[in-house]
Formats: C-alpha cells, structure tokens, sequence
C-alpha cells in the first residue's frame, strides 16, 4: 500500500491522458501566448520562459509567483463598489488568466462563494444581453435543429470533451426563465467543477438550448440576443433536447452530461428519459436530495437510528421536496433491501392541502404520485396541516422545501420532540427569509437536542455553555464529486447505486461523527478533499457493476485517491514545454474548446 502524501502529486499515474504533473505543452508566443488564458501566467512567466516565448519586450521585468499577483487580484477585486462589479471583474479575470482566476477563488471561497454562484451569477445572468462582452460555450437555438450536430462537433475530438453543462434556461436560480441567458448558469456551474473537483476547465462544454422565452421583459429588450419568441413547447421542444442529446453522445462518447435549470414540467421527465441510456445528472432535482440524503445519514450516526427505520416527512412537495424523497427512498431500498414501493412508505410529503392522499391523484404531478397515501390508512385520522401530521406520523426527520417562513412553529416542534431523542430537523427553503424556522430557535425549543441543517449560511448557535455549528446543505460540496467519479471512470450509466455510494462518502466526512456539536455536513472549504472521497466511492460503486469504460483502475483505496488526485486540474502554473505547431495539440495551441474544424 502506497504512502505517497497526498498533498503531491504521484508520478506513478503521471502517463495519464489527465495527468496534471510536469510540463505543459505549448505551441504559442509572444502576445498570442498572453491572450491565452488557459496558458497564460501574466507577471509570473518565468526568465526562461520569457525568452523561449518571446515575451521578454511584453511584460515588466519584476517575476511575480501565483501567490503575490493573488494578493493584487485580490486588492484589486476589494475595490469594487457591490457584487455585481465584483462578479464582473471576476469574469474578466477569467478570460485573461484561469490559473490566477481559480486560485484567487480559492484562496478566498467563503467570500467570493456568493459572488461568483447565487445569488449574485443570478443577476448577472437576468442582465445577459445587456453585460454581454464575449461569448463562451456553444449556443444553440430550436429553429436551426438541423445544426445541431455539425455545430458540437466543431468542440473538439470525440475524447476531448469530459463534461458537458446543459440549461434551456427556463428556471434559473430563483429568478424564472432567462431565455439565451442561461449560458451563463451552464458557465457558473463547471466553474464550480472545477473549482470544487478539478474538473479540467478546457475539457467541458456550457451550452444553451435556446427555445424562446416566455419573459416579456426579455421578449420587449431591444438589446435581447435570444430568441424573440415565446417558448416552443411539445413534440418539437423533445425533438430539440434528443437531437441535441444524440449529437452529444455522437461527438464526445464517454462525456458525462449535467441537466440545469429546466423548467418544472421538463427537468423530472427529461432526466428520466436518458438516465436509463447514459451517464446523467440534474442537480435540481437529484443535487439537493444528495445533499439533504448525507445529511440524514449523518444524522443517523448520532441519533443510532438506522437509515431503513426513519419515518420522514418532507414539507413542501415540489420539485426539491419530491427530489429529496426520491433520493431518501432510493437510500431506504438499497440499504435495507426493500422494495421502493415499501421505503415509499416511511416518507409523508405534506403540501398546501396537508398530507398527499392517492384520491387527489387528478391534483398529484407524476413525481408526488409514488409518495401518495391509501386513503383508507388516514380514515379518521387529520391530516389537512402539518401538525396534524407531525401528531400521527411522529418523525425522525422533518425537511423543509416550503419557501413558507415560520412554518416549523414552536408547537410543531415540541410535538416532534416529544417522541424522538434527537429531532433532525432541515428548513431548506432559500433565501434566509424564507427558512421554515431560525436554528436558533429549533434548538432552544427542543433544549439542544435538535440536529439542524439549512439552506443558507448560518451562525453556530449558543445552548447551555456549548457551541452548535449549524450545517449548509450546500449542492456544491456534493455534486462536483459526483462528477469527478463519473468522469474518471467513464460510468456508462449514473445509476441511483452509484448515488447512494457518493452520498454514504459524503455523510462519512461529517464533523458531527466525530463531535455531536459539530455540522452534521463538511464545510465548503474542505470540498476539493471531499469530492477525492466521493469519486472515490463513485469509480468502487461503477466497477463493481461493471459501468467503468476506465481500465486499470486502481483496486486499493489509498492509490486509488492517489489516481484521482493525478488527475484533478490544480490552480497552479506548470512549466511551459516549447514544440512546433505542426505537432501540437489543441491544448498546446490554446484553441481546446473552440470551434475549430
């Protein structure tokens, strides 16, 4: 068993095509090399390197390292008035030089987390048309179908592209349909790939599904670059999404492909579709019951009650509650063996009408169906509001995905803890404001027994001379990893198996297994360490089944990270290798990603 220190690199796996030790080929010079960021090190080119590539004329003479031009990044990011001039200038960083842009992230993730994600991508993404400066991903629109292919193949070579990020931009982030904006929630979210799973940033592809837009704002917006039209909907809406989803598979075979942000009548029946045919994910329907689905377990390792035996009720049955059920039950099943028909059974969703009865069928969207109760097992008994629920039921675990603020009251709460040990209580609802309940208050009401985890940023919580972190079900330091396990091991199919090994990895890395009063989720900032343990149980999970297209993995855990971590891109600058440009790769030429046949 290796003992190699898993800070380093291991040049045992550095002949890896993903390999990110040594050299770096690079077959440009002089200016061409500084507009290049990928290649790009501004001030930190090194004496020789700026003489191999000509660029002794073209900088200052100072050398600067990685760490000095992130300080003056930085002082020059602090100056900004708001976020949105902030997430503007992080942008621009982008465009000249990705090293410094994800290591000055890095460096300050807690801070600029927001800035560069929700909520402020979200107004950067309503604004599209009107901060547009240069086009990044690949834009395609539903009345030019028949381009589909010819347009994605220009990306690249079929093993160029690792990941690819799809929006049709209908939901974006709280704030509705976007229209052509939604390439900017395709970008934000391999950012955050690679940021929290070193994904490499030249081997993905954002994309738009352009379909019109229901908007009137963007629809009136003489500056609009979308399509001015109001969204198609029906037989040529699927025949856009299958034709994009057959060139995709056609072009880039073992890409792993992330559903973002489609409405709610397509994101569920979308991703049921092609989940069976290949390698998939859609963090808003699958992300959020991953994370919430650790917390949980986590949950379970203080509260010593199995997974299989919870009995659940999830307020607020729309597209995350039903996720977050469907991700519960999934874990029941494969757990305990039984049936998703019979894990169904331990999980109440309770909407605006109370608990989900089989008689409101005409009422029930296909994904509350599977959760709906016999009528007859609720004869007499009340079930029109959460309490009434809550009274009956009696639950471990009360989720909340509502967006109703105050909903857990101090009456419900104290009726749940009267008949478990520890409540494990989640208001999810985003923003603050619309938290089912303040963790202060859950634990004071329930004297410090109550496990919590939010939606949101939350201060730890004084009780009785001890301090309570408060956990953030936070998609970010789950998805991510997801990704990394499915990209290294080329999975054929991302199957719910797979998904319940990523989550157990997750809960696994909680503080609260090790300190009661520590967060029942790791933190953020630990989420590059974290995303090595979950594509780790990913890659075990996939070639156990025989899913991996990825040969010679590793059997052993330990060399097995080692292998992982060889090929996670770094926010650091290697070496420049001079070759000839007649053979460089893309990568070498700078041109990785850009439509060049």
């Amino acid at each position: 068993m290796s003992t190699h220190d898993k800070r380093q690199k291991n040049p045992k796996f550095g002949h890896l095509p993903l390999s990110t030790s040594g050299p770096q080929n690079c077959a440009l010079a002089g200016s061409a090399l500084l507009r290049t960021p990928g290649l790009n090190k501004g001030s930190a080119f090194t004496p020789q390197e700026r003489r191999d590539f000509k660029l002794t004329s073209l900088l200052p003479p100072h050398v600067q390292t990685l760490e000095e031009q992130v300080a003056r990044a930085y002082g020059q990011y602090s100056t900004r008035k708001d976020d949105m001039a902030k997430n503007t200038f992080m942008t621009s960083l982008k465009y000249q030089n990705e090293v410094l842009y994800y290591r000055l992230i890095q460096e300050h993730l807690k801070e600029m987390f927001s800035v560069i994600y929700t909520p402020t991508e979200g107004e950067a993404i309503a604004s599209y048309s009107h901060i547009f400066r240069k086009p990044e991903g690949c834009f395609f629109n539903i009345e030019d179908t028949d381009r589909v292919e010819a347009d994605i193949s220009q990306w690249g070579e079929p093993d160029d592209i690792d990941l690819i990020v799809v929006s049709d931009g209908e939901q974006i982030l709280g704030i509705g349909d976007q229209g052509v904006g939604g390439i900017l929630i395709s970008v934000a979210k391999l950012v955050l790939y690679t940021l929290c799973a070193g994904i490499h940033p030249d081997r993905v592809l954002p994309v738009v599904l352009d379909c019109g837009t229901n908007n009137e704002g963007l629809l009136n917006d003489e500056l609009y670059l979308g399509l001015k039209q109001s969204r198609v909907r029906g037989e040529k809406y699927d025949n856009f999404v299958e034709t994009f989803v057959r060139a995709a598979r056609k072009c880039y075979p073992k890409a792993y492909i992330h559903f973002e942000d489609f409405g709610l009548t397509n994101a569920r029946r979308i991703l049921e579709k092609y989940s069976p045919e290949i390698a998939c994910f859609n963090d808003d329907v699958q992300g959020t019951g991953c994370v919430t689905l650790a917390g949980v377990m986590a949950a379970c390792h203080v509260t010593k009650v199995p997974l299989q035996d919870l009995r659940i009720i999830v307020f607020g049955a729309g597209t995350a509650g039903t996720g977050i059920a469907d991700q519960l039950r999934d874990a029941i099943a494969v757990e305990s063996g039984k049936s998703k028909e019979e894990a169904d059974k331990q999980i109440f969703p309770v909407d605006k009408p109370g608990l989900l009865l089989k008689s409101k069928k005409d009422q029930l969207s296909a994904a509350q169906m599977p959760f709906a109760k016999d009528d007859a097992e609720w004869d007499g008994k009340e079930h029109s509001d959460l309490l009434s629920v809550v009274k009956e039921v009696k639950p471990h675990v009360l989720i909340g995905t509502s967006t109703k603020p105050g909903a857990f009251t101090e009456e419900i709460v104290r009726e749940m803890a009267k008949h478990v040990e520890r409540p494990v209580i989640f208001p999810l609802s985003n923003p603050t404001r619309l938290h089912e309940a303040k963790p202060e208050d859950l634990i004071n009401w329930t004297d410090g027994k109550a496990l919590v985890a939010t939606g949101s940023p939350f201060p730890p919580v004084k009780y009785g001379g001890e301090t309570i972190e408060i956990a953030e079900c936070n998609n970010s330091v789950c998805f991510p990893g997801i990704g990394l396990g499915a990209v290294l091991s080329r999975t054929r199919l991302l199957t719910p198996s797979l998904i319940v090994a990523a989550v157990k990895a997750f809960a696994d890395q909680a503080p609260a297994l090790k300190d009661p009063n520590a967060g029942l989720l790791p933190d953020v900032t630990e989420v590059r360490e974290v995303s090595v343990k979950i594509a780790r149980a990913v890659i075990k999970q996939a070639v156990e089944e025989g899913l991996n297209q990825e040969k010679d993995i590793p059997t052993d855990d330990v060399e097995l990270e080692e292998w992982i971590r060889e090929q996670m891109w770094d926010a650091r600058y290697r070496p420049l290798k001079k070759i000839a440009e007649k053979v460089a790769s893309d990568h070498a030429l700078g041109i990785a990603g850009t439509a060049r046949k």
